[in-house]
């Protein structure tokens, strides 16, 4: 179901609004004034384990071809590539870190072990994704141009394979992250820049080329007569990064209760009022310290939404605020198991491959509405960024590379 307008859902004042705002931002204020050295020894220690776990496991591959040898190595190589993309990589990219100026973990140098160029994810995450959070139409995130995630959406033939689409996207999921900002919905439709694809494409080719020749050429290589050793456990340490960002990224977007939102509400959307579409819009998992490291506190997908450029591990203390304040306003806060989530994200998966009026929606009605799982649905276009607001500066940074800049400024 998309929400044309929070405060009619939430049945809130605007009063009410803009102070749940005021209160938000005031657990910004002091959440920056309170960085300080324990989160900079955070940061600091997750990378040290995080190199010291892929050095173990190299070394564990290179003196050994046994099976024990092999699953060690393998699990060290999978849990490093697990904590550098989603704990550190995805984090630094955010800017949570910024505020130390320390060269090594600035979101504007940090390139993690993905396939898709930082420059681009920051576009497409940081900018794209977290500004227009679920909005149809604007939030390529919804589906990745592959799945149909939303009723509104426009049903089509094709959809019927959306659970083989899914499982692809699963086991590929990096790959399928390398070519998210190209928007491949328009280049089918002949919308996109020429120029500006071509120069996409020569960063991802470079980038996807450095990843393969790293983990299946180079690594083999350097293990001699267990090459095969070292080639199969990076592939099986790829396979299991991308399996459990899908599942960590599908769990904080996808279950029952995190709403999509049409192009209305963002109309003249006030600060206050992005604040309640970011809680509506994601949804949390519950889980012990661990599972939340290895997730990259992700596990907190609203508190990431609500403050994208706050330190990941300072998540688990704001969440407790925040879910006061939406009990004290009686907005819903969707929390549960990790299973939970992903069985419900994976059961919309499946229910909408096929038309609406063959299933039943899971979500409420809206307000003083009937539910709206019969009403026609539209075919909602991509919108490029020049159709798009400018960005907020609390997103974390991208830029635009330098010819690109060029050509358009030409």
């Amino acid at each position: 179901m998309a929400i044309a307008d929070v405060k009619e859902y939430t049945h809130l004042t605007e009063d009410e609004v803009e102070q749940i705002g005021r209160e938000l931002d005031g657990i910004r204020a002091e959440i920056e004034e309170s960085r300080g050295a324990a989160d900079a020894a955070y940061i600091n220690r997750m990378i040290k384990v995080q190199r010291g776990l892929a050095a173990a496991g190299r070394v564990t591959l290179f003196a050994s071809n046994r099976k024990p040898a092999w699953a060690a190595g393998t699990a060290m190589l999978g849990l490093a590539k697990i904590l550098e993309n989603m704990e550190i990589g995805h984090n630094v990219m955010h800017g949570q870190w910024d505020w130390m100026n320390d060269p090594e973990i600035h979101s504007s140098n940090w390139e993690w072990d993905t396939a898709q160029p930082a420059e681009q994810w920051k576009h497409s995450h940081n900018y794209i994704h977290h500004q227009f959070t679920n909005v149809l139409g604007y939030d390529n995130d919804i589906g990745y141009g592959i799945l149909r995630m939303a009723r509104e959406q426009k049903w089509h033939p094709y959809y019927l394979g959306q659970p083989v689409y899914n499982a692809l996207l699963a086991s590929l999921f990096q790959w399928g992250v390398a070519l998210h900002d190209l928007d491949l919905e328009r280049i089918r439709k002949g919308q996109k820049d020429p120029k500006v694809m071509k120069r996409q494409l020569r960063q991802i080719v470079r980038k996807g080329r450095n990843q393969i020749l790293k983990d299946y050429v180079v690594y083999p290589a350097l293990s001699g007569r267990n090459w095969k050793t070292t080639l199969t456990a990076n592939a099986t340490a790829n396979l299991t990064r991308n399996l459990w960002a899908y599942v960590i990224i599908f769990c904080g977007h996808f279950p029952d209760g995190a709403m999509h939102f049409t192009e209305e509400e963002i109309e003249d959307e006030t600060r206050a009022e992005r604040y309640l579409r970011q809680i509506l819009g994601a949804a949390n998992f519950k889980g012990g310290p661990l599972l939340h490291i290895l997730s990259g506190n992700l596990g907190f997908q609203i508190e990431h939404h609500l403050y994208p450029d706050l330190p990941s591990n300072r998540y688990a203390e704001i969440s407790e605020r925040v879910r006061a304040l939406c009990d004290k306003y009686d907005i819903p806060y969707t929390t549960g198991p990790l299973y939970r989530q992903y069985g419900q994200a994976l059961r919309t998966i499946i229910k909408l491959s096929v038309p609406n009026h063959w299933t039943s929606s899971n979500d409420p009605a809206p307000p003083e509405r009937s539910d709206t799982a019969d009403e026609p649905s539209r075919d909602r276009r991509r919108r490029s960024d020049e159709e798009r607001p400018p960005r907020r500066v609390e997103l974390g940074a991208w830029t635009r590379s330098r010819d690109e800049r060029r050509h358009r400024d030409d």
